[in-house]
């Protein structure tokens, strides 16, 4: 209920005490008018749950459901597509759904059953209305265990319309692909690491999760040697779409490290820059990547964009002690009104 003003003020007082040894180097909280602070959350995972009054999607809180149906963070796609599937969808009897996903412009429903159930609901009213909120398809994903796992590996169905959207950005995406909000902040700070970073043609840059490649577009640019590294298989498809010119390999950073140590051994050219772009989870860089980052790889310059403070903290003060001077860090609001906000750090070796 705080004003976007307010807000703000509370995350960058937060974050000037979780990195107070780099206060100095601490921008200013960057975030998008007021008038764009709400209804901007366009990818939502909600539990679902029925009762005698009907179905509910939300957040599990002590075993009940927090109806999130218009949550003002969310978009209106995602309100007027949560609204509808609510009204149409069988009772749990004859459809037992445990997940409602929605990335962008598709949907998946997460059945807690081998079999499929019935789906004569989707019907053309029903897929004329969807596709006047902005949906291209609706996948049915059949997972027996869905629980503390939201999706399973095998057993996915296209019900109706597209297997992949495409984002404002042009970028290809599939319907469990992670992707950063509010687009133009993103984009910002996207922008910030391409000038700080500056790839060459004769550089070599690394992407540590790369996601569907919107990075990756931008060194591609620059025609330098690119490497991205991508644990989710639908994100790794995507990013062979999306930038073609860049070698992009599948699974965990620490366990791409022997691939990794070869390609940084063949020749380069003189005067050449070693690059990193990294955007970890919320636990930050593996341990055992950060390692051979700073040991082996030793790159020139290092773009950091992080989600937790706590973790950034932590990999910064490692670098810092393997020689590396952090030169700025700049908050990004990705989630006005709520408590989160990311940081994108610029690190140097010291010469």
């Amino acid at each position: 209920m705080m004003s976007p003003e307010e807000s703000v003020s509370q995350k960058q007082a937060w974050l000037a005490n979780k990195l107070l040894r780099w206060l100095d180097q601490l921008d200013p909280v960057k975030s998008v008018e007021p008038r764009y602070q709400l209804n901007y959350r366009d990818k939502v995972c909600l539990s679902a749950s029925w009762d005698d009054s009907g179905w509910k999607f939300g957040l599990v809180h002590q075993e009940q459901i927090i109806d999130l149906h218009h949550c003002p963070a969310h978009s209106l796609r995602i309100q007027n597509a949560v609204n509808l599937i609510l009204k149409i969808i069988p009772a749990e009897t004859h459809f037992p759904l445990k997940y409602y996903a929605q990335s962008g412009a598709l949907i998946t429903l997460i059945v807690k059953q081998k079999q499929m159930p019935d789906t004569s609901w989707l019907n053309a009213d029903a897929i004329g209305c969807l596709n006047g909120y902005g949906i291209n398809g609706i996948w049915l994903h059949l997972n027996p265990g869905a629980g503390r796992n939201v999706f399973a590996k095998n057993k996915w169905c296209l019900l109706w319309g597209a297997p992949r959207s495409v984002d404002s950005n042009g970028l290809i995406y599939g319907p469990k692909t992670f992707q950063q909000l509010i687009p133009e902040l993103y984009n910002q700070a996207l922008t910030q690491a391409q000038l700080f970073l500056s790839p060459k043609a004769e550089d070599k840059m690394i992407d540590l999760y790369c996601g569907t490649g919107n990075s990756l577009i931008r060194w591609a640019n620059s025609k330098c040697g690119i490497v991205g590294v991508e644990m989710d298989g639908e994100a790794v498809d995507c990013a062979k779409l999306n930038a073609p010119s860049a070698t992009v390999l599948r699974g965990k950073c620490k366990d791409r490290i022997p691939q990794l140590s070869d390609w940084i051994d063949k020749p380069c050219v003189a005067n050449s820059c070693r690059l990193i772009y990294v955007n970890p989870p919320r636990t930050g860089v593996e341990p055992e990547m950060l390692e051979w980052v700073i040991t082996d790889y030793k790159p020139d310059r290092m773009a950091y964009l992080s989600c937790s403070a706590g973790t950034l903290r932590r990999d910064l003060t490692l670098m810092e002690s393997a020689g590396y001077r952090v030169i700025k860090i700049t908050p990004y609001d990705f989630f006005p009104r709520t408590i989160h906000v990311e940081c994108l750090a610029l690190l140097q070796r010291n010469i």
